[in-house]
Parts: structure tokens; sequence; C-alpha cells
């Protein structure tokens, strides 16, 4: 049987193999919407697997009928919560007036963390169902594999929300430049066998058998060297790097903070307000 965590908790930690750890999204209810308390939650969780020497491969898997509706629209008091947290990175503080508050937390949050996660010396693999929105991708796409169930259906909608994408931008690294404008400019989903013919995706698996399946590839993934896991690991990343990834991601980061003092300007807050408002392609 597996070792949980408190099962109130918003992150479930688990053992369900010997060498595996399991991180498990716990807030169902919501959809598994990512409030600043879930990130860091789920860094600890993942601070934790990392540092445990008796795992070598960790999942990411999450509780409900859907992976992640992505960031929590519905939370307030943001830079509170945030204050609440051991920061990871060396970003000012939140006395800093302007824009800079908002681009520091994000900074920290939404690029920091997944920059940490997919920098982890042990290989990782996201185990998706149902719908993985926006913010649901910057969980997805730091994980070194990806199986989806036949049900999965991953979108970008930020421009919906009058911004140029989500701020983790490894979109032209996951699907390739055309496809990528396209997932953007239409907001449109896409299905996991889609996902893995563009190469998102590692496995496609009915829904019933994707945690036993995810759970099989980590155990074989298991049986290898960790320092030749970390090496061959490091060395995919690397090439990813030299092809200028951290440039480019960069760059769409800043272009999505203007995006945020842009629709200040213009709306008083930081995304289009029309996007709360009923239609076709709003909130599913």
């Amino acid at each position: 049987m597996p070792s949980t965590a408190d099962t109130d908790s918003r992150v479930l930690y688990e053992t369900p193999a010997a060498a595996v750890a399991r991180l498990v999204l716990n807030r169902a209810e919501s959809r598994n919407a990512q409030d600043t308390h879930l990130l860091y939650d789920l860094n600890d969780a993942f601070d934790r697997a990392a540092a445990d020497d008796a795992v070598r491969v960790i999942i990411l898997a999450a509780n409900g009928p859907h992976f992640s509706s992505g960031h929590d629209l519905r939370e307030t008091g943001h830079l509170e919560n945030w204050k609440a947290h051991r920061r990871v990175g060396t970003y000012c503080g939140m006395s800093c007036g302007g824009a800079e508050p908002t681009l520091t937390r994000e900074k920290e949050l939404f690029q920091g963390l997944c920059e940490r996660w997919a920098a982890i010396p042990k290989p990782t693999i996201a185990a998706v169902q149902g719908k993985c929105i926006s913010g649901g991708l910057m969980l997805v796409w730091p994980c070194d594999l990806v199986v989806a169930a036949d049900d999965a259906q991953f979108q970008d909608n930020t421009l919906e929300m009058g911004v140029g994408g989500v701020e983790y931008f490894a979109h032209p690294y996951e699907l390739g430049a055309r496809k990528a404008k396209e997932l953007l400019f239409t907001s449109d989903w896409l299905s996991a066998a889609e996902a893995m013919r563009l190469g998102m995706v590692n496995h496609v698996v009915p829904r019933a058998e994707l945690e036993s399946a995810t759970l099989k590839l980590a155990e074989r993934i298991a049986k290898k060297s960790p320092m030749a896991l970390k090496l061959a690991k490091e060395a995919v990343n690397g090439a990813l790097n030299a092809q200028g990834r951290k440039i480019a991601m960069d760059n769409a980061f800043h272009l999505h903070q203007l995006a945020h003092s842009h629709n200040m300007q213009v709306h008083g807050m930081p995304v289009d307000p029309a996007f709360f408002q009923p239609g076709p392609l709003k909130k599913p």
C-alpha cells in the first residue's frame, strides 16, 4: 500500500512502489486549480522526492476528473499569500511599486518553480486525465515524460484573457511553431492522440489504466542507474538550452508581463474582463 500524507493536504505524497514517489494534486473540488499555496506545497513535495536517495522516479498525478483547470482565478490576497511562504528565488520584496510586485510573484511562482522542477536530477512523469488548461500545462511541461488518458484534452486559453500565452512558454518546443500558434490563436482543445502525434505526450492509455500504466513505466525506469538517468536528463535538457530555450522563454515571460501592464492601463485589472463573460470560448 502507498504511504500517503494527510488526505486533507493540497498535495499528497505517496510511495506506490519501490524507488517511486507519486505527488498527487488534491483539490479535486476546484478541478485542481492552482493557488499560491498549492504551488508551494507541490514544490515542497518535489523537494522531498528529489532529496530522498531511495526515490529514483517521480510521478505527478491528480485526483478527480480533471488534471488541472489552471491558475485559481478565485484566489484573493495573492501578494499576502505569497509572503506567507519560503520563497526560493532571489527577487525583490513586496514593497516594490508599479508592475514589479506582479512581475516578481509570477517570476517566482510560474517561471521559477517550473524551471526548478524541470531541472530535478531524477526522471519525472506526468499522468494526465481530463482537462488540462493553461496553468495546467505548466505542471505537465516541466516533466520529462507524459502519459495521458484517452480522455485528456489540453488547452491554453490565455489569449481569451488578453495575454499572449502562459508564463512558462514552452509551446514551440512541445508542439512546433505552427501548431503552437494555432493552439494560442484559436484557444482550441488539443486531444491526447494529437498531442502524442506532435510529440508532447509519450503514451495514451485508457482512462482506467492511467495509474497502472504510469507506474509500470516508472518502475521500468527506476531499475536504471540513478547516475546514468541524471546524466541522460541533463544532456537532453542541455541540448534544448543550447537551442536558446531559456532565452526564448524569458522573452515570452516578459511579453506576458507587458500584457498584464497593458490590461491594467486599459481595463484596471491584469486580464481582459471580457474573459469572465459567458461565451463559447470562455471558461469551461
